[in-house]
């Protein structure tokens, strides 16, 4: 059996938190106009990726109507149309962007998953329905430290929200915990942490965040988890 899948399909049955359920389960029933003749997924959105991935990338939560919608995390948004097509730039994902659940898409030892599983109201979860989800977060990393060893966290939500979970997870996280920044290393036991500001369009619509500033965190990190990137060979993995 596949313990990651059963874990993801345990994820999208969870209704642990009753306003993100509320609303989830309303979005999916109003729908937006321009996506009136989709079907929404309406539930949590479980990570994607392989199960032997190197290289983890945190975001924050769902959108409404990307991953609330296609039932992948990062599919279907502004959000999801930048860091895809970044991944695809530096030669670990299969196409530039993603549509939907079935369209193809392919991630090169990289998983996409965020602390929060289900589409809050206004983009911002609560501390309590963060912390409602972690055990699905940590239960997540538990299950990839035998591969992974690069995690790049998109935002001070998610960099807040996975600290915590590493530590539960078995990582020694140092004290005081590290402070957000974009392009901020932390070495940990066996694994390198990094921040990036998230791709929201807040940041990518001002230029707080570049496609180029974007490429270059996740350059770096795939080389950390000794992955290809952009077709070059990087250290060999010694896992």
């Amino acid at each position: 059996m596949d313990v990651l899948a059963d874990l993801d399909q345990r994820v999208a049955g969870c209704r642990a938190c009753p306003r993100l359920v509320a609303w989830r389960e309303e979005v999916a029933r109003t729908k937006r106009a321009a996506f009136a003749d989709w079907t929404y997924w309406g539930r949590p959105v479980p990570g994607f990726g392989p199960g032997d991935a190197r290289l983890l990338v945190v975001g924050l939560a769902p959108a409404a109507h990307g991953g609330n919608r296609t039932g992948r995390m990062f599919t279907g948004d502004r959000s999801g149309d930048v860091l895809y097509q970044a991944l695809y730039d530096v030669g670990l994902a299969s196409q530039p962007s993603s549509v939907s659940a079935d369209d193809g898409l392919e991630l090169y030892g990289v998983r996409v998953t965020s602390p929060v599983h289900c589409a809050p109201p206004a983009n911002k979860p609560t501390p309590g329905e963060r912390d409602a989800c972690r055990p699905w977060f940590v239960q997540e990393l538990t299950l990839l430290r035998p591969t992974v060893r690069a995690v790049v966290v998109l935002g001070a939500f998610g960099w807040q929200a996975t600290l915590p979970a590493l530590a539960e997870a078995g990582w020694s996280v140092p004290r005081p915990r590290p402070v957000f920044a974009h392009g901020v290393r932390v070495p940990l036991d066996g694994l390198d942490l990094f921040g990036c500001f998230h791709v929201s369009q807040r940041n990518t619509f001002t230029g707080r965040l570049t496609p180029a500033m974007l490429r270059e965190v996740l350059r770096t990190a795939g080389q950390a988890a000794g992955l290809q990137v952009n077709g070059l060979p990087t250290a060999p993995y010694d896992g």
